[in-house]
C-alpha cells in the first residue's frame, strides 16, 4: 500500500485578523478587551503579535494583510490530550457483547480487549496503519484540534512500539499539526508473556523504553495501573525507568478500581493521570500538590456503562485542572469529535460549560506539557486558534451531531 502524499502547502496565516470575538478565559490581552468589543488577532511569522480590541491596533501592524474575522468567537485550537490513534482493525463485537451483558474485564480475560487490537496492529504493515490512521485524525482536525496525544501500546515489542511511534511522527509530519507521542508499552502483558508479567515489564524498562527514546520517538510515558494489567510496584520500575532517561510520566489511573496509581504518579510528578472514576481523596490531595492534571474520559465511561462518576466535585474543590479528551480508541471511546467529548463532560459529569471548554484547550495543554504553546491565545505563542460562527461560547458544548463550519489557523498556517 503506497504511503499518503503530503498535502498542498496551507497558506501563511500572517496578517490581522479582525474583527473577533475573543472567548471568555481564553486569551490574554495586550490591551484590555470590554465584553462584547471587537477584537483582533495579529499573527506575524507564524506567531500570535498582538491581542486587543480592534480599535487599539497598533500603527506599526496596520500595514500587514487583513484576514476577515467576520466577528466570529475565537478561541485556542483544541487540544486533544489522550488518544490511540493508531492502531490496525476495529472490536465493533465487543461491543455487540457488552450489550449482552459481557464486562470490560471479561472480555479481556477471554481474550479481547487490548490484545486483540494487538494482533491486528502487529499484522498490519508501518504505511497500513498511517492509511488507517491518517481519516482519523483529519476527522479531530476539522474540528479545530491543534494539538494532539497519540499512544502507542498495541504493539508490545520493541518493533511494533517503534512502528506505531514513527506512524504518529508521520501523521504530525503529514497533518501539519503538534503530536506528541506517549509510549504506553506496559498497556497489556503481551500472549506471549503470560504469566511472566515481572519480565515484561523488566524487558520494558532495559530495552524498549531506551531504544525508541534513543531514536527521537518517545515524549511522555504512560502506564495502565490496574487489576487486569499492571500492579502498582510494576508501574513505578516503569516511571523510574522514564525519569532516568529525563521523559514526563503519565497514568491510566483508577478506571476499573482504586489501586491508588495516582498517589503514586503524582508522586513522580505526573503530568496527567486519566480516567480517574475510582479516584480517592488521597489520590485527589496528591495530585493537587504536584500540580498532575485530572483527565476526564466521557467516551470511555458512556461506551463501557460505567455507573462511578470520577470525583469532580471533590477535584473542583481541591482545583486539580481537569482536561477532557477523545480517549479515541478501538474497544472502549471509538468517537472522533472532542465536542462532543466537552458536551459529555457537561451531560454525564456535571462539568460547567467554562469548564468544559478549558478542558479541551488550557487544562488539555497542560497534560501534555504544552502549556507554553497551546490552549491560551495570547502573544508570543505560535498561532493556533479557531473561529467559530457562533453566538456564544456555550454552543460548542451544546450543539450535538453539528461541525461548525470554522476556519483553522493551525501552526501559523490557515488550514481551512
Amino acid at each position: 500500500m503506497p504511503a499518503p502524499t503530503p498535502p498542498a502547502p496551507l497558506r501563511c496565516a500572517d496578517g490581522c485578523w479582525q474583527p473577533v470575538r475573543l472567548a471568555p478565559d481564553m486569551y490574554h490581552a495586550d490591551a484590555p478587551v470590554r465584553a462584547g468589543e471587537a477584537a483582533c488577532i495579529v499573527v506575524d511569522q507564524g506567531r500570535i503579535a498582538w491581542v486587543g480590541p480592534q480599535a487599539a491596533l497598533p500603527a506599526h501592524h496596520a500595514h500587514l494583510q487583513q484576514h476577515a474575522g467576520q466577528d466570529w468567537l475565537a478561541t485556542p485550537g483544541l487540544v486533544d490530550c489522550h488518544t490511540h490513534l493508531v492502531y490496525g482493525g476495529q472490536r465493533a463485537d465487543e461491543f455487540a457483547l457488552r450489550l449482552a451483558g459481557a464486562s470490560y474485564e471479561e472480555i479481556a480475560r477471554a481474550g479481547g480487549g487490548i490484545v486483540a487490537t494487538v494482533r491486528a496492529t502487529r499484522a498490519a504493515s508501518e504505511d497500513e496503519l498511517l492509511a488507517q490512521a491518517l481519516p482519523r485524525l483529519r476527522q479531530l482536525l476539522a474540528e479545530g484540534v491543534c494539538a494532539i496525544e497519540i499512544k502507542s501500546g498495541y504493539g508490545l515489542s520493541l518493533a511494533q512500539e517503534r512502528k506505531q511511534l514513527r506512524v504518529a511522527r508521520r501523521l504530525g509530519e503529514l497533518c501539519g499539526v503538534t503530536v506528541r507521542s506517549t509510549f504506553l508499552g506496559a498497556h497489556a502483558l503481551p500472549p506471549e508473556y503470560a504469566g511472566r508479567s515481572q519480565a515484561y515489564i523488566d524487558l520494558v524498562c532495559a530495552q524498549m523504553l531506551p531504544a525508541l527514546a534513543a531514536e527521537g520517538l518517545v515524549d511522555a510515558v504512560d502506564v495502565f495501573c490496574e487489576r487486569i494489567a499492571f500492579s502498582l510496584a510494576e508501574t513505578e520500575q516503569v516511571f523510574c525507568a522514564a525519569r532516568r532517561l529525563g521523559l514526563p510520566v503519565k497514568l491510566h489511573a483508577e478506571q476499573l478500581s482504586n489501586m491508588e496509581g495516582a498517589a503514586l504518579a503524582a508522586r513522580h510528578g505526573a503530568l496527567s493521570c486519566d480516567h480517574v472514576e475510582h479516584l480517592s481523596a488521597a489520590g485527589i490531595a496528591a495530585m493537587r500538590a504536584a500540580g498532575t492534571v485530572a483527565v476526564l474520559l466521557p467516551g470511555a465511561f458512556y461506551t463501557l456503562r460505567d455507573t462511578q462518576r470520577p470525583p469532580i466535585e471533590a477535584l473542583r474543590a481541591a482545583g486539580v485542572p481537569m482536561a477532557v479528551a477523545s480517549d479515541h480508541n478501538p474497544g472502549t471511546s471509538p468517537y472522533l469529535s472532542l465536542l462532543l467529548m466537552a458536551n459529555m463532560a457537561c451531560t454525564l459529569f456535571a462539568l460547567t460549560v467554562p469548564e468544559a471548554l478549558a478542558g479541551i484547550t488550557r487544562h488539555a495543554a497542560r497534560a501534555l506539557g504544552l502549556q507554553d504553546s497551546h490552549g491560551l491565545i495570547a502573544a508570543g505563542r505560535p498561532a493556533n486558534f479557531v473561529l467559530w460562527p457562533v453566538q456564544q461560547a456555550a454552543e460548542l458544548a451544546y450543539w450535538l451531531g453539528h461541525r461548525p463550519a470554522c476556519r483553522i489557523v493551525r501552526q501559523g498556517r490557515i488550514a481551512a
